[in-house]
């Protein structure tokens, strides 16, 4: 595709908060139109006539269209007036949403400038987990194993460490730990009662070319038994064999984004939370 077929546009995303949520919803929408190429205007934390005013003068200098999440009733009709008579396009993207909820609900709307981002207990939750991911990476901190929701087991390059970053942003306290050819796991995975111990695998082959370009990257020799497809195989298969043995789940991330392999996990942590209640 050439770029006289590439048609570009003013895109000014407005919000009362950090803009996280407009920045989503227009990407999301953005992703479905192949021949557009958007110039983002993101103006954040707007609770001000003053700031409506300079985003206004902004709009001038660069007519485009116009996505918002803002509550306050006063700035919603500043912006919208103005974009009126700039006669640009002015759309609040959550209000179709929020209206039916509130329709189907059958409940009042109480409307609070970034009320998603408010330091909650889950919030919290998250920070902690995110703490825990961070000292227990890589077989660190392991004395402590059994406060953890999550332990995954994999050798090297099976994505443990952003897969355990992944489940700490969903408050999932994570360890991982390595599983390297001639040494033995600590005991303490085997005595932990608290945490679902999954096991994570790939294909070797796939193994091998991460593993390469992880070499490469560090300049380092590749001529190792750690990039040689037959240890490598060995190394899969004799973790699979300690996988089955201890009747922990396997999950193999050949082809599974970091997403699709923690949702496997949520919901297997989440089905063991329920058997266990």
């Amino acid at each position: 595709m050439t770029d006289q077929n590439i048609k570009t546009f003013h895109l000014h995303m407005v919000s009362d908060s950090t803009g996280e949520t407009v920045g989503l919803v227009t990407r999301a929408c953005l992703v479905q139109f192949d021949t557009i190429d958007a110039h983002e205007h993101l103006w954040s934390m707007v609770r001000s006539k003053e700031q409506v005013q300079e985003i206004l003068d902004g709009i001038r200098e660069h007519p485009g269209f116009v996505l918002y999440t803002v509550v306050n009733e006063e700035i919603r009709a500043m912006l919208e007036d103005g974009c009126r008579k700039l006669q640009v396009p002015c759309i609040a993207v959550l209000d179709p949403i929020i209206a039916k909820l509130g329709v189907h609900l059958d409940a009042e709307v109480h409307p609070m400038p970034g009320r998603q981002h408010v330091m909650d207990a889950e919030y919290f939750s998250r920070i902690e987990a995110m703490h825990f991911v961070l000292s227990h990476d890589d077989g660190q901190m392991i004395r402590d194993l059994d406060q953890a929701d999550v332990v995954l087991l994999g050798v090297s390059r099976t994505s443990k460490t952003p897969t355990s970053i992944y489940l700490a942003n969903r408050g999932i306290k994570t360890a991982n730990i390595p599983i390297v050819p001639g040494c033995a796991l600590p005991e303490e995975v085997f005595t932990a009662s608290n945490p679902l111990v999954v096991g994570l695998t790939k294909e070797p082959k796939r193994l091998v070319e991460i593993r390469r370009q992880r070499l490469k990257l560090l300049d380092q020799n590749e001529g190792s038994d750690y990039v040689d497809l037959e240890k490598v195989s060995e190394e899969i298969n004799e973790a699979r064999r300690l996988f089955t043995k201890n009747n922990w789940p396997v999950i193999n991330v050949s082809h599974k984004s970091i997403e699709e392999t923690a949702a496997t996990i949520i919901q297997l942590y989440n089905r063991r939370r329920e058997e266990e209640d």
